[in-house]
């Protein structure tokens, strides 16, 4: 069942995120980034074609995969429907996790803020530009392995957005329905030698989310849609190809 893309879940989200008691990280010597949890409305039936090229074997580096698992092709197919959130595929020429699944976002400038920083990244690499009255609020920030600390920053659109792809740093972008991310089948847990934290996977499509993605959609989900008010998330680790 899809979600409504209306003014009840607006303010649903909005109090959710509200009540909440975000958990900001110091940055010591990491640098800060923003990340935009962009919630859109979106069309069922009208992402049938993911056009990218994932190559041979594009989970062969994913942890704990299962004997079910054989149907993963990465791809982010027939997912839209209802209210959603903007999520991008990296382009492949990008220096550092190129191909993978990301939100809209990047570094914070000097002086800016993570919800302005959110914005401009929306706008230069997807070309939606709102204003700060569609900003809904912050989630916890997220420490990366790769030297990061990541804000999270929920963001209500208008209706259904127009995009326009910066294409050096965004490859495709998905309107992937709430409803999609509330799957029965996620989010699953598997452990790695190289940590004692476990490692969160989103099914969504026909891929695993990981984090630092994956533990931020988590919280929304948990926090902004289903109301777990302070759940937390920082605890969830990162598979090792994603430490770099």
């Amino acid at each position: 069942m899809t979600f409504k893309h209306d003014d009840e879940l607006r303010r649903r989200i909005t109090a959710n995120v509200a009540a909440h008691h975000r958990t900001a990280v110091e940055l010591d010597a990491r640098r800060h980034a923003a990340v935009a949890i962009v919630v859109v409305d979106s069309v069922p039936g009208s992402d049938l074609d993911d056009p990218t090229d994932v190559g041979a074997g594009p989970h062969a580096n994913v942890p704990g995969l299962h004997g079910t698992d054989h149907d993963l092709d990465d791809k982010m197919t027939g997912v839209s429907g209802g209210a959603a959130f903007l999520l991008c595929r990296r382009a492949a020429r990008m220096n550092s996790h190129a191909r993978q699944w990301a939100l809209p976002g990047g570094r914070i400038d000097s002086g800016e803020t993570a919800e302005h920083a959110a914005l401009r990244e929306l706008r230069e690499e997807l070309g939606v530009d709102l204003g700060a009255d569609c900003v809904v609020g912050l989630l916890d920030d997220y420490p990366s392995r790769s030297g990061f600390v990541i804000t999270p920053v929920v963001i209500w659109a208008p209706g259904a957005v127009e995009l326009q792809l910066n294409p050096t740093e965004v490859a495709n972008v998905y309107r992937v329905g709430l409803h999609e991310l509330c799957r029965p089948d996620s989010p699953r847990f598997v452990h790695i030698p190289e940590s004692d934290r476990p490692v969160v996977q989103l099914a969504l499509g026909g891929s695993l989310i990981h984090a630092p993605t994956g533990a931020v959609m988590l919280q929304f989900r948990r926090v902004g849609i289903e109301g777990h008010i302070d759940e937390r998330v920082d605890h969830l680790e990162q598979p090792v190809f994603a430490w770099r």
